[in-house]
Order: structure tokens, then C-alpha cells, then sequence
């Protein structure tokens, strides 16, 4: 018998196991970073110990929120080197809109590039009344989509309640997504998603492939609540949030997000990652 070769019996048992062995990869495939601004205040005063607290907390990962645009060159390659140190990665950045505009989008390419950031994030906009101003900040990503396409970068957009609230009978995030490059990211803000009014799991089956990170942000309709619940004490449905990310939304990682909590930053960071791992055991 050629030592290679495979009963049927085997062949079926084998062809059994493999698709949950498969689906089980794919799942562990996928890491999770933190969205900095959550820690914002000790990343003020020490950038470079808050990334290493993140770190060995577990964090796979981490996104730069907009002061990182005003490091210079030599802080950022020293960050980078910090990161690859710590074997973490810069997923991507959280910028202003004005950082991907003509006069600033090369030095947001650049710092980006040393960062190994793959997504440039339009972290939010404020367009001109109607839906002609929605079109309008559409065509500045795909301003971006072709500055950034040489060097390897995508841009993204991040949306937060006012997308998902109707202008003339259509909501804006429709918009965006309907006048955008299919390579534009579209990063799911799950909190400010289900403050809207949405359905999270909804919007990411309606646009395959499109969302490719998501904010785990909990958010409670409780008013003395909102966004200060930790994750998976709010009104999310994270399983079938993961499922739909998983599937149809292509996601390629996560970033827990957190605004504020009862506890400390460092620990609500901690404590959400906690609650993430039990949620979406890998």
C-alpha cells in the first residue's frame, strides 16, 4: 500500500472533522487589538508603558488615534520598534478627516508605513448639509483609496450615530457605502450603531466584504449607563455580531473601544479583553 494512501473510511471521517477544523482556525485566525483612545489619558502621559501595559494584557494588536499625526519621524520609528518588540501590531490609525485630504494625506502615509498600519481611518466627518455633502466626503475617500493604493494603504471609515440616522429618506452610511471603492474599509462602531436605532448584524450583511474591523463598543439605553458599560454588559447580541463579522463581513480583526467606565482605563481595558475571551473563546 503506497504510504500516502487513504481509505475511503478515512477520506470520510477526515472530510467530517475538517470543516469544523477549518472554521475553528478561522476564528482563532482573527486578533483582537485595542483602539488606544480608550486609554488616552495614560497614553497622554506615557505613551510607551501604556503600549506595553496593553501588551501584556494580551492584546494582539493596537489603533493610533489622531495625536499620533504629530509625532515626529524618530518617535515614530521608535514606537514601531516598540511594538515589534513587544510582537504587537499596529492594525491601523484613527485620524481626522483633514489628515486625509490633499495637503496631509502623504504624512499621514508615511507615519503609517512605519507604523505597519494597514488601514488609514477616517475617524468621522462633518459634511454639508443633505446628501450631496455625504457624496462629498464618499469622493474624499476615493481621493484616498488612490493616494494611499501605491503605497499599499487603505483607507477606512469609521461611523458613529449620525450615519445611521435618515437624511431625505436615506442614511448617510447607505451613501457612503453605495459611492465608495469596494477596497474602502467600512469599520463598524457597534455601540453608536445600536444607539442609532440599527441593527449591527443587518448593516454587516447588507455589505459583504466591506467590514473588515469593527469597534467593540457595548453601549445600555440606560441613560446613567450608555457607553460606560464594559463590554458584554449592554444590549449587543455578540455572538451573532461575531458570526456576521465572520462570515459575510470579512472581518480581519477586532478592536475593543471603551469611553469610560466605573473603573480605572487600564483596568476597563483589561477587564473588557476578560469578558471578550468568554464571549469569543478562540
Amino acid at each position: 500500500m503506497p504510504p500516502h494512501f487513504l481509505s475511503r473510511r478515512s477520506f470520510l471521517a477526515i472530510s467530517t472533522v475538517m470543516p469544523w477544523a477549518l472554521s475553528a482556525r478561522a476564528v482563532k485566525s482573527i486578533p483582537v487589538g485595542l483602539e488606544l483612545y480608550s486609554v488616552r489619558d495614560e497614553l497622554k502621559t506615557d505613551p510607551e508603558g501604556t503600549v506595553r501595559a496593553v501588551a501584556q494584557m494580551g492584546y494582539q494588536g493596537v489603533e493610533f488615534y489622531a495625536p499620533y499625526f504629530e509625532w515626529s519621524e524618530n518617535q515614530t520609528r521608535q514606537m514601531r520598534r516598540l511594538l515589534d518588540d513587544l510582537g504587537i501590531r499596529c492594525f491601523s490609525t484613527h485620524n481626522e478627516s483633514s489628515y486625509l485630504s490633499p495637503e496631509k494625506i502623504g504624512r499621514a502615509r508615511d507615519l503609517n508605513l512605519i507604523l505597519g498600519s494597514k488601514y488609514v481611518v477616517m475617524a468621522s466627518s462633518e459634511p454639508k448639509p443633505g446628501l450631496d455633502g455625504w457624496k462629498t466626503v464618499a469622493d474624499s475617500l476615493n481621493f484616498a483609496a488612490d493616494q494611499l493604493e501605491s503605497s499599499g494603504l487603505k483607507p477606512g471609515y469609521h461611523n458613529h450615530q449620525r450615519e445611521f440616522i435618515l437624511v431625505e429618506n436615506q442614511r448617510p452610511i447607505e451613501i457612503l457605502a453605495k459611492n465608495t471603492k469596494p477596497s474602502i474599509m467600512l469599520q463598524l462602531d457597534v455601540g453608536t450603531c445600536l444607539e442609532a436605532g440599527s441593527d449591527p448584524v443587518a448593516w454587516i450583511g447588507a455589505n459583504p466584504g466591506r467590514i473588515r474591523s469593527l469597534h467593540l463598543k457595548d453601549w445600555s439605553p440606560e441613560p446613567a449607563k450608555g457607553y460606560t458599560v464594559l463590554f458584554g454588559e449592554g444590549i449587543a447580541k455578540w455572538k451573532n455580531i461575531f458570526e456576521a463579522a465572520e462570515g459575510a463581513g470579512e472581518v480581519e480583526y477586532y478592536l475593543i473601544e471603551q469611553e469610560g467606565s466605573r473603573f480605572s482605563e487600564l483596568d476597563t481595558a483589561r477587564r473588557c479583553l476578560q469578558s471578550f475571551r468568554l464571549s469569543h473563546p478562540a
